[in-house]
């Protein structure tokens, strides 16, 4: 479980394929660090598989190993070497939640539509991957994009609009994100528990 609170980026160091899964080194900036442990990249919940040293012998790599599920519903096959991923380490009981409860669990890709300048901060218009999602967006509700804790301040038809503070732009890699980009998106848990709840209370009227 995490926050959405990036905790680093990351450069890619290689990517690859690998028994029909794919293959994600990236420079390891977190400290130290446990093999199985669990890392948010670019919002994918990933296990730590090993550790190499890098060609340069300053620091290591980290390597994670993903399966094709997690691939269809990501953008980590776009992935090239030198780009930037968002870093957060899982929760520690006692933790401070500053974002919102973000599993790791992709739902889809969306699109970002635009971007505009508003002020000191960035406007992203996002297109979610499916109508679907759209009933767990809610006015000032929360939504992780690329892993990163983000509050919704308007919600559309099939799309829905952010406004990034400096401070995240500059701790993130959405400061790199242009229009058209592919995005993870992760919809809020706690409004994905109220659909289905609200979902059994329906059928259980209809069966009274």
């Amino acid at each position: 479980m995490f926050t959405g609170i990036i905790s680093k980026t990351s450069k890619v160091s290689s990517v690859k394929s690998s028994r029909g899964g794919f293959l994600l080194e990236v420079s390891n900036n977190l400290g130290k660090l446990k093999i199985g442990e669990s890392i948010n990249v670019n919002g994918v919940c990933s296990t730590v598989k090993k550790f190499t040293p890098k060609k340069d012998g300053a620091g290591q790599n980290i390597s994670f190993e993903y399966m094709p599920e997690t691939l269809q519903l990501t953008n980590l096959t776009i992935l090239k070497k030198g780009n930037v991923v968002n870093m957060e380490r899982s929760m520690q009981a006692g933790d401070r939640i500053s974002g919102h409860i973000v599993l790791g669990h992709i739902d889809g890709t969306g699109k970002i539509i635009s971007i505009k300048k508003e002020g000191n901060s960035q406007v992203f218009d996002i297109k979610t991957p499916d109508k679907k999602f759209m009933k767990f967006l809610v006015y000032k509700g929360s939504v992780a994009v690329e892993g990163a804790s983000l509050t919704v301040v308007k919600v559309k038809k099939d799309s829905f609009i952010v406004k990034i503070i400096p401070h995240t732009l500059k701790h993130t890699n959405l400061i790199f994100k242009k229009e058209h980009d592919a995005v993870n998106l992760e919809f809020d848990i706690l409004a994905k528990y109220a659909d289905k709840r609200r979902g059994k209370k329906a059928k259980e009227l209809r069966w009274k």
